[in-house]
């Protein structure tokens, strides 16, 4: 991990029950930073809460409900960081995509940080930062994939957007590449998917292996701490972009 001082920073951390979302709170809770645990399963966020080393507040909240948005930061008032690490699969042949498995891609990568930025910015500190998560797909499409493609690569556009039009205020982008959140992220695949998808991805990879959460973090608490990364999509993949 990277060595940090938040001391006196207040840190939103969105999707935070599990996963890279739980590394990324505890990484920055114990670099000293207040934190705010926000998700949609408060048990989750309680059990992120217990790892925590400093102060913690927990916000129950779907991000893609703009009410809702609205309340968290109501509830919050000022703070320094945001970060957001929610993500829904949609993955399949174009012709067999539920509407409703696209809209929960959607509402994940694209209206939750729209919402998250368009209220979080009074609150947020000039010298603060809002931090994204993407993926490969945004710019190394593949069949099966569409809809990963069309959020994340939406996202990093809409990333960069913010950082030219909030500035000072910086606006970064995670893009991971398959990381091993956990049973519960890649449980629609099943166990024995998962592990070809993992195996396949270790042989092929540059670093040989799949990614932890708590190396997400550790990129997460350099684009926080960096206050001249700005627009930035920081590809933290094993170098799966060269596969």
């Amino acid at each position: 991990m990277a060595v940090m001082d938040l001391h006196g920073k207040r840190v939103i951390i969105v999707g935070a029950g599990s996963g890279i979302g739980r590394s990324v709170a505890v990484a920055v809770s114990r670099a000293g930073a207040s934190v705010i645990l926000a998700g949609r399963k408060r048990d989750a966020l309680e059990q992120t809460g217990a790892l925590a080393t400093g102060p913690v507040q927990i916000s129950v909240v779907d991000a893609a409900n703009e009410a809702e948005v609205e309340a968290l930061f109501a509830g919050t008032g000022a703070f320094d960081h945001l970060v957001s690490t929610i993500s829904q699969r949609a993955a399949g042949p174009v012709g067999e995509l539920s509407a409703s498995d696209v809209q929960r891609a959607m509402n994940a990568k694209l209206w939750a940080p729209f919402f998250l930025v368009k209220h979080g910015k009074p609150h947020i500190d000039a010298a603060g930062s809002f931090a994204f998560f993407s993926g490969i797909r945004g710019a190394r499409p593949a069949a099966r994939s569409s809809i990963t493609s069309l959020v994340n690569g939406g996202l990093e556009a809409f990333a960069k957007a913010m950082a030219v039009e909030l500035g000072p205020i910086r606006v970064n982008v995670i893009s991971p590449g398959i990381v091993d959140s956990g049973p519960s992220f890649w449980s629609a695949l099943g166990d024995e998917a998962r592990e070809r998808m993992f195996s396949d991805f270790a042989l092929r990879s540059p670093a040989r292996r799949v990614g932890l959460p708590d190396e997400q973090a550790d990129a997460v608490l350099f684009a926080i701490g960096n206050p001249f990364l700005t627009g930035a999509v920081i590809p933290v993949d094993g170098g799966a972009l060269l596969m």
